[in-house]
Protein backbone atom coordinates (compact mmCIF):
# COMPACT_ATOMS: atom_id res chain seq x y z
CA UNK A 1 0.00 0.00 0.00
CA UNK A 2 1.35 3.42 -0.97
CA UNK A 3 2.21 5.64 1.96
CA UNK A 4 0.63 9.10 2.04
CA UNK A 5 3.08 11.95 1.46
CA UNK A 6 4.69 13.41 4.55
CA UNK A 7 3.43 16.77 5.67
CA UNK A 8 6.12 19.43 5.48
CA UNK A 9 7.40 20.51 8.83
CA UNK A 10 7.09 24.14 7.79
CA UNK A 11 4.63 25.74 5.41
CA UNK A 12 6.01 26.22 1.88
CA UNK A 13 4.58 29.70 1.61
CA UNK A 14 4.82 32.18 4.42
CA UNK A 15 3.65 35.75 4.56
CA UNK A 16 6.67 36.91 6.48
CA UNK A 17 9.44 35.67 4.10
CA UNK A 18 9.63 35.29 0.31
CA UNK A 19 10.94 32.04 -1.13
CA UNK A 20 14.38 32.25 -2.73
CA UNK A 21 16.50 29.61 -4.43
CA UNK A 22 20.12 29.13 -3.52
CA UNK A 23 22.62 31.34 -5.37
CA UNK A 24 23.88 29.59 -8.51
CA UNK A 25 27.48 28.46 -8.18
CA UNK A 26 29.94 28.37 -11.06
CA UNK A 27 30.71 24.93 -12.43
CA UNK A 28 34.01 23.49 -11.21
CA UNK A 29 36.19 22.84 -14.35
CA UNK A 30 37.64 19.78 -12.63
CA UNK A 31 34.19 18.23 -12.26
CA UNK A 32 33.65 15.34 -14.75
CA UNK A 33 31.18 15.86 -17.57
CA UNK A 34 27.72 14.39 -17.42
CA UNK A 35 27.36 11.00 -19.13
CA UNK A 36 24.98 12.40 -21.78
CA UNK A 37 26.42 13.80 -25.02
CA UNK A 38 25.53 17.36 -26.06
CA UNK A 39 23.20 17.45 -29.04
CA UNK A 40 24.96 18.73 -32.19
CA UNK A 41 23.41 21.80 -33.77
CA UNK A 42 24.13 20.34 -37.22
CA UNK A 43 25.99 17.34 -38.66
CA UNK A 44 27.65 17.35 -42.06
CA UNK A 45 26.17 14.35 -43.93
CA UNK A 46 27.96 11.20 -44.96
CA UNK A 47 27.94 11.14 -48.77
CA UNK A 48 27.98 8.17 -51.13
CA UNK A 49 30.87 7.65 -53.54
CA UNK A 50 29.83 6.78 -57.11
CA UNK A 51 30.93 3.33 -58.32
CA UNK A 52 30.16 1.41 -61.50
CA UNK A 53 29.55 -1.97 -59.80
CA UNK A 54 28.31 -3.06 -56.35
CA UNK A 55 31.00 -4.22 -53.90
CA UNK A 56 31.23 -7.89 -52.96
CA UNK A 57 31.41 -9.50 -49.52
CA UNK A 58 29.48 -9.79 -46.28
CA UNK A 59 30.87 -6.46 -45.04
CA UNK A 60 28.29 -4.60 -47.13
CA UNK A 61 24.54 -4.09 -46.80
CA UNK A 62 22.25 -2.54 -49.41
CA UNK A 63 19.37 -0.08 -49.66
CA UNK A 64 17.37 1.48 -52.48
CA UNK A 65 18.73 4.82 -53.71
CA UNK A 66 16.06 7.44 -53.07
CA UNK A 67 15.77 10.27 -55.60
CA UNK A 68 14.91 13.33 -53.53
CA UNK A 69 16.30 15.97 -51.16
CA UNK A 70 18.73 14.92 -48.42
CA UNK A 71 17.45 16.10 -45.03
CA UNK A 72 18.30 15.81 -41.34
CA UNK A 73 15.33 15.78 -38.96
CA UNK A 74 16.26 17.16 -35.52
CA UNK A 75 13.92 16.27 -32.66
CA UNK A 76 14.94 18.68 -29.92
CA UNK A 77 13.56 19.69 -26.50
CA UNK A 78 12.40 22.97 -28.02
CA UNK A 79 10.74 21.44 -31.10
CA UNK A 80 11.48 20.04 -34.56
CA UNK A 81 14.05 21.32 -37.08
CA UNK A 82 14.42 20.01 -40.62
CA UNK A 83 17.73 20.93 -42.27
CA UNK A 84 18.86 20.48 -45.88
CA UNK A 85 22.20 19.01 -46.82
CA UNK A 86 23.65 22.51 -46.93
CA UNK A 87 22.26 23.46 -43.50
CA UNK A 88 19.25 25.50 -44.63
CA UNK A 89 16.22 25.35 -42.33
CA UNK A 90 13.30 23.95 -44.33
CA UNK A 91 11.12 22.97 -41.36
CA UNK A 92 8.15 25.00 -42.56
CA UNK A 93 8.36 23.52 -46.07
CA UNK A 94 7.69 19.96 -44.86
CA UNK A 95 4.75 20.30 -42.42
CA UNK A 96 3.67 16.64 -42.62
CA UNK A 97 7.21 15.38 -41.92
CA UNK A 98 7.46 17.81 -39.00
CA UNK A 99 4.18 16.55 -37.54
CA UNK A 100 5.24 12.93 -37.96
CA UNK A 101 8.53 13.68 -36.16
CA UNK A 102 6.62 15.13 -33.20
CA UNK A 103 4.86 11.77 -32.74
CA UNK A 104 7.99 9.61 -32.75
CA UNK A 105 8.51 7.91 -29.36
CA UNK A 106 11.78 9.66 -28.53
CA UNK A 107 12.85 12.70 -26.52
CA UNK A 108 15.78 13.85 -28.67
CA UNK A 109 17.08 12.46 -31.95
CA UNK A 110 18.70 13.31 -35.30
CA UNK A 111 17.48 11.25 -38.26
CA UNK A 112 19.33 11.20 -41.57
CA UNK A 113 17.32 10.50 -44.69
CA UNK A 114 15.73 11.69 -47.91
CA UNK A 115 12.51 13.59 -48.64
CA UNK A 116 10.77 12.04 -51.63
CA UNK A 117 7.46 12.12 -53.48
CA UNK A 118 6.30 8.74 -54.75
CA UNK A 119 4.57 8.20 -58.09
CA UNK A 120 1.58 5.93 -58.66
CA UNK A 121 3.86 2.89 -58.75
CA UNK A 122 5.46 3.81 -55.43
CA UNK A 123 8.72 4.97 -56.99
CA UNK A 124 10.46 8.21 -55.98
CA UNK A 125 10.05 10.95 -58.59
CA UNK A 126 12.35 13.97 -58.27
CA UNK A 127 10.22 16.01 -60.68
CA UNK A 128 7.11 15.50 -58.54
CA UNK A 129 9.07 16.55 -55.46
CA UNK A 130 10.19 19.77 -57.14
CA UNK A 131 6.65 20.53 -58.28
CA UNK A 132 5.32 20.01 -54.75
CA UNK A 133 7.81 22.63 -53.49
CA UNK A 134 6.97 25.14 -56.21
CA UNK A 135 9.88 24.45 -58.57
CA UNK A 136 13.47 25.63 -58.27
CA UNK A 137 13.60 28.59 -55.90
CA UNK A 138 9.95 28.04 -54.98
CA UNK A 139 8.72 28.62 -51.46
CA UNK A 140 5.73 26.28 -51.34
CA UNK A 141 5.11 23.79 -48.55
CA UNK A 142 5.01 20.15 -49.62
CA UNK A 143 2.30 17.99 -48.12
CA UNK A 144 3.08 15.17 -50.56
CA UNK A 145 6.67 14.56 -49.46
CA UNK A 146 7.53 11.74 -47.07
CA UNK A 147 10.82 11.16 -45.25
CA UNK A 148 12.71 7.92 -45.85
CA UNK A 149 14.96 7.55 -42.79
CA UNK A 150 18.15 5.53 -43.29
CA UNK A 151 20.33 6.47 -40.31
CA UNK A 152 20.10 7.59 -36.68
CA UNK A 153 22.88 9.92 -35.54
CA UNK A 154 21.67 11.00 -32.10
CA UNK A 155 19.26 9.21 -29.79
CA UNK A 156 17.95 10.29 -26.37
CA UNK A 157 21.09 12.07 -25.25
CA UNK A 158 23.61 9.80 -26.96
CA UNK A 159 25.75 10.70 -29.98
CA UNK A 160 25.77 7.57 -32.16
CA UNK A 161 28.27 8.64 -34.80
CA UNK A 162 31.06 6.47 -33.39
CA UNK A 163 28.80 3.42 -33.26
CA UNK A 164 28.78 0.88 -36.08
CA UNK A 165 26.07 1.07 -38.72
CA UNK A 166 24.47 -2.16 -37.42
CA UNK A 167 24.02 -0.56 -33.97
CA UNK A 168 22.54 2.65 -35.38
CA UNK A 169 20.19 0.72 -37.65
CA UNK A 170 18.97 -1.49 -34.78
CA UNK A 171 17.86 1.60 -32.85
CA UNK A 172 16.36 3.23 -35.95
CA UNK A 173 14.27 0.13 -36.76
CA UNK A 174 12.67 0.31 -33.31
CA UNK A 175 11.83 3.98 -33.82
CA UNK A 176 10.47 4.24 -37.39
CA UNK A 177 7.80 2.23 -39.18
CA UNK A 178 8.74 0.13 -42.25
CA UNK A 179 8.70 1.59 -45.76
CA UNK A 180 5.55 -0.43 -46.51
CA UNK A 181 3.63 1.62 -43.93
CA UNK A 182 1.57 4.74 -44.53
CA UNK A 183 3.33 7.24 -42.26
CA UNK A 184 5.11 10.39 -43.37
CA UNK A 185 8.36 9.12 -41.82
CA UNK A 186 9.29 5.63 -42.98
CA UNK A 187 12.25 3.31 -42.72
CA UNK A 188 14.53 2.86 -45.73
CA UNK A 189 14.93 -0.87 -45.27
CA UNK A 190 18.17 -2.79 -45.61
CA UNK A 191 18.07 -5.57 -48.18
CA UNK A 192 20.02 -8.79 -47.75
CA UNK A 193 20.88 -9.72 -51.34
CA UNK A 194 23.63 -10.09 -53.88
CA UNK A 195 24.57 -6.58 -54.97
CA UNK A 196 24.53 -7.23 -58.70
CA UNK A 197 21.18 -9.03 -58.56
CA UNK A 198 19.67 -6.23 -56.47
CA UNK A 199 20.96 -3.59 -58.90
CA UNK A 200 19.45 -5.48 -61.84
CA UNK A 201 16.11 -5.71 -60.01
CA UNK A 202 16.17 -2.00 -59.11
CA UNK A 203 16.85 -1.05 -62.72
CA UNK A 204 14.10 -3.36 -63.94
CA UNK A 205 11.60 -1.59 -61.66
CA UNK A 206 12.60 1.86 -62.90
CA UNK A 207 14.52 2.93 -59.78
CA UNK A 208 17.59 5.15 -59.82
CA UNK A 209 19.95 2.58 -58.31
CA UNK A 210 21.18 1.20 -54.99
CA UNK A 211 23.34 2.25 -52.04
CA UNK A 212 25.96 -0.02 -50.42
CA UNK A 213 27.12 0.64 -46.84
CA UNK A 214 29.80 -0.92 -44.65
CA UNK A 215 28.23 -2.75 -41.71
CA UNK A 216 30.98 -1.91 -39.23
CA UNK A 217 31.62 1.70 -40.26
CA UNK A 218 30.99 4.67 -37.95
CA UNK A 219 29.18 7.70 -39.35
CA UNK A 220 31.80 9.92 -40.98
CA UNK A 221 30.91 13.20 -42.70
CA UNK A 222 32.01 13.62 -46.30
CA UNK A 223 32.53 11.30 -49.26
CA UNK A 224 35.02 8.80 -47.78
CA UNK A 225 33.89 5.49 -49.28
CA UNK A 226 31.93 4.05 -46.32
CA UNK A 227 28.84 4.47 -48.49
CA UNK A 228 28.75 3.75 -52.23
CA UNK A 229 26.10 4.55 -54.86
CA UNK A 230 25.60 2.44 -57.96
CA UNK A 231 23.19 3.88 -60.53
CA UNK A 232 21.07 2.21 -63.19
CA UNK A 233 21.33 5.22 -65.44
CA UNK A 234 24.00 7.78 -64.76
CA UNK A 235 22.63 11.03 -63.39
CA UNK A 236 24.72 14.09 -62.58
CA UNK A 237 24.48 17.85 -62.26
CA UNK A 238 25.70 20.19 -65.02
CA UNK A 239 25.77 23.96 -65.45
CA UNK A 240 23.51 25.43 -68.14
CA UNK A 241 25.66 27.80 -70.20
CA UNK A 242 23.22 28.45 -73.04
CA UNK A 243 20.42 27.14 -75.22
CA UNK A 244 19.28 26.84 -78.81
CA UNK A 245 15.89 28.06 -79.94
CA UNK A 246 13.35 25.91 -81.75
CA UNK A 247 10.16 26.82 -83.59
CA UNK A 248 8.48 23.50 -82.78
CA UNK A 249 9.68 22.57 -79.26
CA UNK A 250 7.84 23.54 -76.07
CA UNK A 251 8.62 27.11 -74.97
CA UNK A 252 10.95 27.41 -77.93
CA UNK A 253 13.81 25.51 -76.25
CA UNK A 254 15.39 23.18 -78.74
CA UNK A 255 18.42 22.22 -76.71
CA UNK A 256 20.14 23.18 -73.47
CA UNK A 257 23.91 23.63 -73.65
CA UNK A 258 25.70 22.06 -70.68
CA UNK A 259 29.10 22.36 -69.02
CA UNK A 260 31.06 20.49 -66.36
CA UNK A 261 33.81 21.80 -64.12
CA UNK A 262 37.48 21.20 -64.80
CA UNK A 263 39.44 22.93 -62.08
CA UNK A 264 38.23 26.53 -62.03
CA UNK A 265 36.92 26.43 -65.62
CA UNK A 266 33.68 25.28 -67.22
CA UNK A 267 34.01 22.87 -70.14
CA UNK A 268 31.22 22.27 -72.68
CA UNK A 269 29.99 18.65 -72.57
CA UNK A 270 27.16 18.73 -75.10
CA UNK A 271 23.48 19.38 -74.88
CA UNK A 272 20.11 17.94 -73.99
CA UNK A 273 16.89 18.28 -75.95
CA UNK A 274 14.57 15.75 -74.29
CA UNK A 275 12.90 15.35 -70.91
CA UNK A 276 10.99 18.65 -70.90
CA UNK A 277 7.27 18.83 -70.23
CA UNK A 278 5.06 21.81 -70.94
CA UNK A 279 5.20 23.19 -67.41
CA UNK A 280 8.92 22.96 -66.71
CA UNK A 281 9.83 24.10 -70.24
CA UNK A 282 8.05 27.45 -69.83
CA UNK A 283 9.43 27.97 -66.30
CA UNK A 284 12.91 27.19 -67.60
CA UNK A 285 12.59 29.54 -70.59
CA UNK A 286 11.55 32.39 -68.29
CA UNK A 287 14.62 31.86 -66.09
CA UNK A 288 16.97 31.53 -69.08
CA UNK A 289 15.77 34.73 -70.71
CA UNK A 290 16.59 36.62 -67.53
CA UNK A 291 20.21 35.41 -67.67
CA UNK A 292 21.10 36.07 -71.33
CA UNK A 293 24.64 37.40 -71.82
CA UNK A 294 26.99 38.08 -74.70
CA UNK A 295 29.91 36.45 -72.85
CA UNK A 296 29.91 32.64 -72.96
CA UNK A 297 30.90 30.86 -69.73
CA UNK A 298 32.43 27.98 -71.74
CA UNK A 299 33.76 27.53 -75.26
CA UNK A 300 30.77 26.33 -77.31
CA UNK A 301 31.05 25.81 -81.05
CA UNK A 302 27.35 25.96 -81.91
CA UNK A 303 25.92 28.39 -84.45
CA UNK A 304 22.92 30.32 -83.19
CA UNK A 305 23.63 29.51 -79.54
CA UNK A 306 22.17 31.90 -76.98
CA UNK A 307 24.50 32.17 -73.98
CA UNK A 308 23.36 32.60 -70.40
CA UNK A 309 25.12 33.35 -67.14
CA UNK A 310 26.13 30.07 -65.40
CA UNK A 311 23.57 30.36 -62.61
CA UNK A 312 21.30 27.37 -63.28
CA UNK A 313 22.27 23.76 -62.53
CA UNK A 314 20.38 20.95 -64.26
CA UNK A 315 20.11 17.32 -63.24
CA UNK A 316 20.76 15.23 -66.34
CA UNK A 317 20.36 11.51 -66.99
CA UNK A 318 22.65 10.00 -69.59
CA UNK A 319 23.85 6.59 -70.79
CA UNK A 320 27.54 7.19 -71.44
CA UNK A 321 30.22 9.58 -72.72
CA UNK A 322 31.39 9.91 -76.33
CA UNK A 323 35.08 9.66 -77.21
CA UNK A 324 35.29 13.44 -77.53
CA UNK A 325 33.86 14.06 -74.04
CA UNK A 326 30.17 14.69 -74.77
CA UNK A 327 27.10 13.23 -73.08
CA UNK A 328 25.28 10.39 -74.88
CA UNK A 329 21.50 9.91 -74.77
CA UNK A 330 21.01 12.75 -72.31
CA UNK A 331 17.63 13.59 -70.78
CA UNK A 332 16.66 16.61 -68.67
CA UNK A 333 15.32 15.79 -65.18
CA UNK A 334 14.96 19.24 -63.63
CA UNK A 335 16.78 22.15 -62.04
CA UNK A 336 18.62 21.60 -58.78
CA UNK A 337 18.05 24.02 -55.93
CA UNK A 338 21.04 25.95 -54.61
CA UNK A 339 19.88 25.15 -51.07
CA UNK A 340 20.63 21.48 -51.75
CA UNK A 341 24.36 22.33 -52.08
CA UNK A 342 24.52 20.29 -55.26
CA UNK A 343 27.94 19.35 -56.66
CA UNK A 344 28.50 20.06 -60.36
CA UNK A 345 30.08 17.17 -62.29
CA UNK A 346 33.85 17.52 -62.39
CA UNK A 347 35.90 16.17 -65.29
CA UNK A 348 38.95 14.10 -64.39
Amino acid sequence: MTKPPRKPSKPLLRDDAPIRSRPRRRRDPAQPNLPLDPMPDRIEPCLALLKRKPPKGDDWVYEIKWDGYRLAVHIEPTGIRILTRGGHDWTDRFPTIKLAAMWLPVGTAILDGEAVVLDEQGRPDFGLLQQSLGGRGGKKMSSDAIFMAFDLLYFDGHDLRKSELDVRRHLLEDLVMPASGQGDIRLSEEIEADGEQLLASACEHGLEGIIAKRRDAPYRSGRLGDWLKIKCIQSDSFVIVGYERSTVARAGIGRLLLAARKGKKLVYVGGVGTGFNERNAYELREKLDGLITSTPAAVVDRKGAIFVKPKLIAEIEYRAWTDDGKLRHASYKGLRDAADEVVVYELG
